[in-house]
C-alpha cells in the first residue's frame, strides 16, 4: 500500500498560497502577542511598552472631593475656526502652553507631541489643544504656517490664539500651569514645560506617583528619546502614551 497522504499535500500548496498572497500565518500572530501589539482595524496596530502590567483605571483629580474639569475656553484655532471646550467633548487630550517663537522649551514639548500624533494615528477620538500665550504675535496666519513647518496634522490638534487676559486666565487659575511675561525672560515669556491629560467627558486625570498621591501633570519638556535631561529630570512621555491609551479604550 502507498504511504502517499494527500493531506500532507494539501497543507503544502495552502501554506505556499498564503505566503505568495502575503497573509499574515501563524508565526506573525504570535509575534504580535509577544510584542504587546494591540490590531484595530485592518490590521493597524499600536505598541504599548508594559500595556498589559498596568490595567488600573487611570485616577481622577478630586478637589474637594469633586472631580476637576477643564475650565470653559473659546478660541480660534490655525484655521480661523472657532474652538471651546465642548469640541473636545467624546475625545481624549492633551493641554499645552506654547508660542511659535519660542527657542527654550517649547520646541522640545512639540516635537513630543508631534510624536505622540504619530503613535495614534489609529485613534480618531485624540486630540490636543495647544495654546499661544503670545497671541499679538502668534495670529491665525501664524499659527497655520507653524502647523505646517512642525508636521501637525492631526485634525483635532487646534493650536488657538485669542485675548491675552483669557488666555493667561485659563493657564495660571484653570489648569494651575505657570505663565508669566517679562523683558527679563529668554523670549519675553515664561511657561510650564508640563502636559494635562483630558478624558472624553471633560474630566482631568493622571496616574499616581509613588507616593500614591495624583501626578496631575506630565512633564513635556524632556525628549522621550534622550530620557534624561541636562538637569537628571526623567522623560513622562512613554507613561503618558501608556494613560492616553486607557483612556481612549475606555
Amino acid at each position: 500500500m502507498s504511504n502517499f497522504k494527500p493531506q500532507i499535500l494539501i497543507s503544502f500548496l495552502l501554506l505556499v498560497i498564503l505566503n505568495s498572497c502575503d497573509i499574515p500565518i501563524i508565526g506573525t500572530i504570535i509575534d504580535r502577542f509577544q510584542n504587546n501589539e494591540v490590531t484595530k482595524d485592518g490590521g493597524r496596530s499600536f505598541k504599548v511598552d508594559n500595556f498589559e502590567k498596568n490595567l488600573e483605571p487611570l485616577p481622577y483629580l478630586l478637589i474637594n472631593n469633586k472631580r476637576k474639569k477643564v475650565p470653559a475656553f473659546k478660541f480660534i484655532n490655525q484655521n480661523g475656526e472657532i474652538i471651546s471646550d465642548i469640541d473636545y467633548l467624546g475625545k481624549v487630550y492633551i493641554v499645552e502652553f506654547f508660542f511659535t517663537t519660542c527657542t527654550t522649551i517649547c520646541p522640545i514639548m512639540n516635537s513630543n507631541l508631534v510624536h505622540i500624533q504619530n503613535s495614534f494615528t489609529a485613534f480618531p477620538e485624540f486630540g490636543i489643544a495647544s495654546f499661544s500665550i503670545n497671541p499679538e504675535y502668534d495670529t491665525v496666519e501664524i499659527l497655520s504656517q507653524y502647523a505646517k513647518d512642525n508636521g501637525i496634522v492631526n485634525p483635532n490638534w487646534n493650536l488657538m490664539t485669542g485675548d491675552r487676559n483669557d488666555i493667561y486666565k485659563l493657564a495660571n487659575d484653570g489648569f494651575r500651569l505657570y505663565t508669566a511675561t517679562s523683558s527679563e525672560f529668554v523670549d519675553g515669556f515664561e511657561h510650564s514645560g508640563y502636559f494635562v491629560l483630558v478624558d472624553k467627558q471633560g474630566y482631568i486625570r493622571s496616574r499616581n506617583d509613588q507616593l500614591g498621591n495624583p501626578k496631575i501633570y506630565y512633564k513635556g519638556s524632556v525628549n522621550f528619546q534622550e530620557k534624561l535631561d541636562s538637569n537628571g529630570e526623567a522623560e513622562e512621555v512613554t507613561i503618558l502614551k501608556e494613560d492616553l491609551l486607557k483612556l481612549l479604550s475606555e
